[in-house]
């Protein structure tokens, strides 16, 4: 972790839910969320006995499909759905549910009718405050941090319903975590995704075709973003998929590593 970066995580702790500043292996529990307050509420929580959530509780997800070239070339061969055969002229953006959101160390289902299930490794943003028609040069204001986030994908949906509702919308299919950076730049940092150990995507959002400010800004035009609300700003090349039994870790630099595993569907 990066020592000028807060990380804030929300979790629960005898029955209740909190966020806490992470400080060594406590939480120091928060009086509010992040994006309204970061004072103390003088409570001190170990880190080993507390139950990590995901960092927020958005009313959307807004996700940005093909902002990264190399992927986009992925989706040109067929690897995975694209929407054409070139760099997209404005953001293309699809929903997640709420229902879809999990935390670190949650697990993914595999749905039944799923041939095949992809993670894809992505910084999402948090929103600390309410953003409409928010001027790029501001945009970075409405910003509460940083998070990792996983756009899982079935890919055969995708493939097979020309848009992409069902395909990313499953319960489970968007984990988030596993805290929030406070005071970090997202303008370079590494993302990658990890499969058993083994690297499978590894990306810049130096590289985003459509960076943070210009997405705020962009979404903000279209739809009003609410605290806690998240967008996830897109995946690098590298997407392939997983199987049951599989675990999987999502890093952003800076912000940690989101960690689930893939069992059956209930």
């Amino acid at each position: 972790m990066t020592p000028s970066v807060l990380h804030v995580a929300r979790y629960r702790f005898q029955g209740a839910v909190y966020f806490g500043r992470l400080a060594g292996h406590a939480c120091l529990r928060l009086a509010g969320p992040p994006w309204e307050t970061l004072a103390e509420a003088g409570a001190r929580d170990p880190l080993s006995r507390v139950e990590l959530l995901a960092p927020t509780a958005p009313s959307k997800i807004v996700c940005v499909g093909l902002n990264y070239r190399a992927h986009i070339a992925e989706s040109v061969t067929g690897v995975v759905a694209g929407t054409g055969d070139g760099a997209p002229s404005e953001p293309l953006l699809f929903l997640k549910p709420p229902s879809a959101v999990i935390g670190a160390r949650q697990v993914i289902r595999y749905p039944r009718g799923v041939t095949r299930l992809d993670p894809e490794a992505e910084l999402g943003v948090v929103i600390g405050r309410r953003a409409h028609k928010v001027p790029e040069a501001r945009a970075i204001e409405h910003v509460a941090g940083l998070i990792c986030a996983n756009d899982v994908s079935a890919r055969n949906y995708q493939r097979q319903d020309g848009q992409w509702t069902r395909a990313k919308g499953f319960d489970t299919f968007a984990p988030l975590g596993p805290w929030i950076a406070i005071g970090l730049d997202p303008s370079g940092l590494t993302v990658e995704c990890r499969v058993n150990g083994e690297l499978r995507q590894r990306g810049s959002t130096a590289d985003l075709l459509f960076p943070v400010p210009f997405l705020i800004h962009y979404i903000s035009h279209i739809m009003t973003l609410e605290p806690g609300d998240v967008i996830a700003t897109g995946t690098p090349a590298g997407v392939a998929p997983v199987v049951v039994g599989d675990r999987i870790e999502v890093e952003v630099e800076g912000v940690g590593v989101l960690e689930n595993p893939v069992e059956t569907s209930d």
